[in-house]
């Protein structure tokens, strides 16, 4: 039996946006308004991350392996210690990448785009301890715009930076021991050729470790607690971004990121769901009620509790399903599919069915989200096939956090709200968005 590692058509997945998306980032379109650029995955033969010496099953391979070790960046136990932003994550782990400028004049950088994250921070000269980086790393002393945090500021209190003289010293750690110490500063950041943010609170890495890619450098934050580019562009964007993700079988289009008015969701199958309201509100978190295969629908006994069940994410490609909901969801496909079940070689897949990819049939899937949105998902949300098998992109989340996966948000259009606190859906062939 082939392995699910070795088919081209899988392959596709490593193509799209899984988002640590390598998002280039090159304005498409801008106005008083809004404005939009464009997504790249990192594995694209554009990108800077990608390399032509790897199979296409070693990076499908690697595309699955970084979406579960993935789940670590949402572990409950991550806190905030007392002079640090603890997050359990492995460093270079995700799918999207960021292209943008930073200083005055400008330096374009790439960092990895991430909405479970919040401090943007870059490789800074002087290196006291800098990770390999074959980009040249940006000096501050050449930025006439740059300055750096002083400790006594609120913004140095929202990432609990300390003081170091009168200066803000930031520290970010991260699950796999890499590390990101280095002054919490102001300057203009770029976004494409003409949308261009001053006075935008950056972390100017002084002292970096770990394992990060050399033609990268560092984080692009785009979550939701104070410190992240898109609270920070709040006003400027009305609070408003979203996503159109390509389907992972259409290579050669490209996905989109809008801000603003570019990012509203209405329309004709457009529905909206609250954000929750979880202990720190650091990531976008939803409540997912219920889940439907065909005529059963499977409620979640999680769904009714406070702080919602299953955060959005645009940096892993898999869906972890809460786990009171997977076992009936799996259990109403086995009934609703009439196919032999078999085992994924590579042990990744949790359910695969004994069908080629080309003539495998889905029952319509929908997920219930709080406030009557509900989500239809296709076979190209839900399953990922070759020649032999095809193998459901839903897995359970176990003792770990649920994650709502960017496979499963391809081909709509996702819009986040951040003042009204509300996440967007609408049916849309990403290809023409």
């Amino acid at each position: 039996m082939a392995s699910l590692h070795s088919v081209p058509y899988l392959v596709a997945l490593i193509t799209t946006f899984s988002i640590v998306i390598l998002c280039s980032l090159s304005l498409i379109e801008a106005s008083n308004e809004g404005f939009s650029v464009e997504l790249m995955h990192r594995d694209s033969p554009k990108s800077p991350f990608y390399d032509p010496s790897k199979t296409p099953q070693q990076r499908l391979a690697n595309a699955l392996r970084r979406s579960i070790n993935r789940v670590n960046h949402f572990r409950p136990t991550s806190s905030f210690s007392t002079n640090a932003l603890d997050s359990e994550i492995i460093s270079n782990e995700g799918e999207y990448l960021m292209q943008y400028a930073v200083g005055t004049p400008p330096v374009q950088v790439f960092g990895i785009a991430d909405t479970g994250s919040d401090l943007t921070w870059l490789q800074c000269r002087p290196c006291t301890k800098c990770y390999n980086q074959t980009s040249p790393i940006f000096d501050p002393a050449k930025s006439s715009t740059y300055k750096i945090v002083p400790c006594i500021s609120p913004q140095c209190d929202n990432v609990q930076g300390s003081c170091v003289g009168s200066n803000c010293e930031y520290i970010v750690s991260y699950g796999d021991g890499s590390t990101s110490v280095g002054d919490l500063a102001l300057d203009t950041v770029k976004l494409g050729s003409t949308a261009s943010f001053p006075k935008t609170i950056i972390g100017c890495g002084h002292d970096n470790s770990g394992i990060f890619g050399a033609k990268g450098s560092g984080i692009v934050g785009l979550g939701s607690s104070a410190p992240s580019l898109i609270s920070q562009l709040r006003t400027s964007i009305a609070g408003k971004f979203s996503y159109c993700l390509i389907p992972f079988d259409k290579t050669d289009a490209k996905s989109k990121l809008n801000f603003g008015t570019n990012a509203v969701v209405s329309g004709p199958g457009a529905v909206t769901t609250p954000l929750a309201t979880n202990q720190n509100n650091d990531y976008y978190t939803l409540t997912l009620e219920a889940i439907s295969v065909g005529p059963t629908k499977i409620t979640s006994t999680s769904g009714k509790a406070a702080g919602g069940n299953i955060i959005i994410d645009s940096g892993t490609t898999l869906t972890f399903l809460p786990s009171d909901l997977y076992t009936g969801f799996e259990a109403a496909l086995k009934a609703q599919i009439k196919l032999a079940v078999v085992k994924d070689p590579n042990n990744t897949f949790s359910l695969c069915f004994d069908s080629p990819e080309s003539t495998f049939k889905v029952p319509t899937i929908i997920a219930h989200f709080t406030g009557g949105a509900d989500v239809t998902l296709s076979a190209i949300n839900t399953f990922i096939g070759d020649k032999t098998m095809s193998c459901m992109a839903f897995i359970p989340a176990g003792d770990s956090i649920a994650i709502f996966g960017n496979l499963a948000q391809a081909d709509q259009l996702v819009g986040y709200d951040i003042v009204k606190k509300t996440v967007s859906f609408k049916p849309t062939d990403c290809t023409k968005a």
